[in-house]
């Protein structure tokens, strides 16, 4: 563990500006105010940033957890302030307009946590998160103010019971798609939509919260088996209290996020993901981590890693078990240990506490009888979940993920779609058939704006009993929660010219995934007619804050970050 002997060097605490000194007094005045003493202000000012809010119950129970982590602060001798941004539901969203604003809501959660650390002088930073946005948003931020400081997951809910056996989210999204195929009436619907989410915390299979949690423990920046206590488990309020201890300790040993991440970092957080067929949106979100710490990541690197790497656990939504299961098997502890063994995880990578991944995770062992994850002798699937596709129809590459399914090649008609709501109506009204490649377009990062997800669509066609027999590409995303054969970011996206805007119905296209391909079968010159012919769409958005994104977006290739022109 860290050295905390000694506070670090008042001189170098960025607070002391804003309150040492005779010409400070009116700042002082200010803080006393709110009922800060003297005593108080002559310690380190430790932010406390909350994505706490009342829409969601990803996020509801932050405010007491933030409580606890408050109480360890001061314990070890800081002065914590809390404050909160934004954050978007992803599941309450999915399939409407409102899905537009979720990964725009990464980018506004970064830049409102490094404002307020930036403006108010914090020396520490603390970041709660839960829903799936706010996870990369405040790592971002995190990364951008180099702040000595650590990411704090709220946990996963509880898996409902539905008549006896446990379901999630997923589950009832599937069931849209069942009752629009006449599987299961309304009432069986209800039923199950009234059991699904039994209380607060983020989904609960490895979809893009858990995914994303858990490879924050491996990259570095969240303490190594945090992630996995559920949100309402009674050791969550000891568990805050320690990373306000450590988030102190860190702070007087000097240590800065930017200090202990590396390339070996960003392959063993993706190595953890595909260790557990974790969400497609990892792909985004590392890749815009990186770019924040200066390191370079490319896409690549995702299918490389993930093609050395079986996959050790069998989590929903291509396995059996929940997040839950996963933590009381033994959880990261556990997974990370039998990578290490296995020669697939840099074990010398250091965490924001200074210790060694292999010193984090020494002595964890698997819990008796379970079945949820498994040795490298035994894998449930030789080679990991995540895999990039190029070919004409995505020059610069695509995502699928190979968890939940094992079809690996497909060729068939386009149905094209230029929304996601038109693509739903086709599903809905079961206009789709067998063989059928849906194209989703214009719904790119630029070009939505936003990228949404589409766990509506996609949960609908499985649920229709098509999972199987369709595919679906697309340059927006996909929910940590679908499964089957779905083609997300293709880049380039339509909305900036790229190929899926040339595509018609009935062109023929073909998905090799053991060749890393997808291509439409049409003659070259036509390609060349049909883009001279092709004008980009209007802007969806001309003012505020999806006009602001969608001009500053980069490429999903390049993580969809915003960034100033040139």
């Amino acid at each position: 563990m860290l050295d905390q002997s000694s506070l670090a060097p008042r001189q170098e605490l960025p607070s002391r500006t804003l309150v040492e000194g005779r010409d400070r007094a009116a700042a002082r005045a200010y803080f006393k105010s709110i009922g800060l003493s003297d005593r108080d202000l002559e310690r380190p000012f430790v932010g406390i940033a909350n994505t706490w809010i009342e829409t969601m119950p990803c996020n509801i129970h932050l405010r007491t957890l933030a409580e606890s982590v408050k109480n360890g602060v001061r314990q070890a001798g800081g002065t914590p302030m809390e404050f909160n941004t934004v954050a978007i539901s992803d599941g309450i969203t999915m399939g409407t307009q409102g899905m537009k604003t979720s990964l725009v809501s990464r980018e506004v959660i970064a830049d409102s946590i490094e404002l307020v650390a930036m403006g108010q002088m914090f020396d520490a930073l603390v970041v709660l998160v839960g829903c799936d946005k706010t996870i990369p948003g405040g790592a971002m931020a995190l990364l951008r103010m180099n702040l000595p400081g650590v990411v704090l997951y709220g946990g996963s809910i509880a898996p409902g019971r539905f008549r006896g056996r446990d379901v999630t989210i997923q589950d009832v999204f599937e069931a849209i798609g069942a009752r629009a195929a006449g599987r299961i009436d309304d009432a069986e619907l209800k039923e199950l939509e009234d059991v699904a989410c039994p209380g607060p915390g983020a989904c609960g299979g490895q979809y893009t919260a858990n995914t994303m949690a858990m490879a924050l423990e491996f990259l570095g920046l969240s303490l190594f088996g945090s992630a996995g206590i559920p949100a309402v488990d009674p050791r969550r309020a000891p568990l805050g209290e320690r990373v306000g201890r450590t988030v102190m300790q860190i702070l007087n040993a000097g240590v800065r996020p930017r200090d202990i991440l590396t390339r070996a970092s960003f392959i063993n957080a993706i190595r953890s993901v595909a260790a557990t067929g974790g969400s497609t949106n990892a792909v985004l979100h590392l890749m815009a981590l990186a770019r924040e710490s200066g390191i370079e990541l490319e896409l690549d690197d995702f299918d490389r890693t993930s093609r050395e790497t079986p996959i050790l656990a069998s989590l929903r939504p291509g396995g059996t078990y929940t997040a839950i299961d996963f933590a009381a098997a033994g959880g990261t502890r556990v997974l990370a240990n039998e990578l290490i063994a296995g020669g697939l995880l840099d074990a010398a990578q250091r965490s924001v506490t200074g210790e060694r991944l292999a010193d984090a995770v020494a002595g964890a062992e698997p819990t008796p009888g379970q079945a949820v994850i498994r040795p490298l002798s035994r894998p449930f699937h030789p080679t990991g979940g995540l895999v990039i596709l190029r070919g004409n129809l995505a020059p610069d590459g695509c995502v699928v993920k190979m968890a939940g399914h094992e079809r690996t090649h497909h060729r068939g008609p386009a149905r094209v779609f230029d929304s996601e709501e038109a693509a739903m109506a086709a599903v809905v009204n079961r206009e789709l058939r067998k063989g059928d490649v849906v194209v989703i377009r214009y719904e790119g990062p630029a070009g939505g704006p936003g990228m949404r997800e589409m766990l509506g669509v996609t949960a609908a066609i499985v649920g229709q009993g098509l999972g199987e027999d369709v595919a679906l590409v697309t340059d927006g995303r996909f929910s940590g929660a679908t499964r089957g054969l779905m083609l997300g970011h293709v880049a380039p996206e339509a909305a900036r010219g790229g190929p899926l805007a040339l595509v018609e119905d009935g062109d023929v296209i073909v998905i090799d995934v053991d060749a890393r391909r997808v291509d439409v079968e049409l003659d070259p010159a036509q390609w060349e007619r049909r883009r001279a012919a092709w004008r980009p769409p209007e802007p969806r958005f001309r003012q505020g804050v999806m006009a602001k994104y969608a001009a500053l977006v980069s490429s999903a290739a390049e993580g969809a970050i915003t960034r100033p022109p040139g």
